[in-house]
């Protein structure tokens, strides 16, 4: 998204001044790790919080599990510096039980759908129900699936519940860190999955549509502060944002749903 409306960005000042005041005075430079699926909503929102407050924001990009060298679990474990933490929730969860987000910190920040998409001008499938869905996939050739949350559900749970698992293994493939919507784009594979939000801003695919209900797997994208974060205040300041009424926006514009929340502990 490139552009906001003028009432959408002057909420988001209103806001984001109401935040600054509460918390740190000083300009400071906060460094995020986020995964794909909040990303298109999050480089919307991200530079009105650098308008307001004065902050540098830096980040880093990669998945939010797996052990590709940009996966935020192996980025913290040599030691890279971050001090807000936005990924899939359970993998938040699961490095604050390891003592790599400081406890309470958590937030939940939206709810993301997954999508199928296929190539432009591709004939779309029908996956209005679960036989339809079941159907796709054993016409399809080629089948790409995420590294990350959707891709776990898909590769370990749907094609178990679709009863099509052993078929799939020979021709379904996990895609490490690249956007699945870039292997649909150029052609290496027929059918994708991936988050909703993390499909829409690829070029060069068609998004089918979500899952039915009956097979969908909705995923919460939540964020933290980094255990040993040098600026803790500046990084609540910015998870207070993205979980206000101000960022509601640009989030449902890149197809997640917000979850209203209360604020970073």
């Amino acid at each position: 998204m490139k552009t906001m409306s003028a009432t959408f960005r002057n909420v988001a000042l209103g806001v984001l001044g109401v935040l600054w005041l509460s918390g740190a005075s000083d300009a400071a430079e906060v460094r995020v790790m986020i995964s794909g699926g909040l990303t298109a909503a999050y480089q919307a929102l991200v530079p009105e919080f650098e308008k307001a407050t004065g902050n540098k924001v830096l980040t880093a990009f990669g998945p939010s599990m797996g052990t590709t060298t940009n996966a935020i679990p192996v980025r913290l474990e040599r030691g890279e510096p971050a001090d807000v933490l936005i990924m899939v929730g359970y993998a938040l969860n699961d490095l604050a039980s390891k003592g790599k987000v400081v406890a309470g910190s958590q937030v939940d920040l939206t709810r993301s759908p997954i999508g199928i998409a296929v190539k432009s001008g591709a004939p779309k499938p029908d996956i209005s129900s679960v036989d339809a869905v079941k159907r796709a996939l054993l016409a399809a050739k080629t089948i790409a699936y995420s590294d990350s949350a959707s891709g776990v559900y898909v590769s370990t749970e749907m094609f178990d519940k679709l009863g099509i698992a052993e078929i799939m293994k020979d021709k379904a493939r996990k895609i490490p860190a690249t956007p699945v919507g870039e292997i649909i784009a150029h052609g290496e594979a027929e059918l994708g999955f991936q988050q909703i939000s993390e499909l829409k801003p690829v070029k060069g695919i068609d998004i089918v549509g979500p899952l039915p209900n009956e097979l969908q797997k909705i995923t919460i994208f939540s964020a933290g502060i980094a255990t040993g974060s040098k600026e803790p205040e500046a990084g609540r300041a910015l998870i207070n944002f993205l979980a206000s009424p101000a960022a509601r926006e640009a989030i449902i514009a890149s197809g997640m749903e917000p979850i209203p929340a209360g604020g970073a502990k």
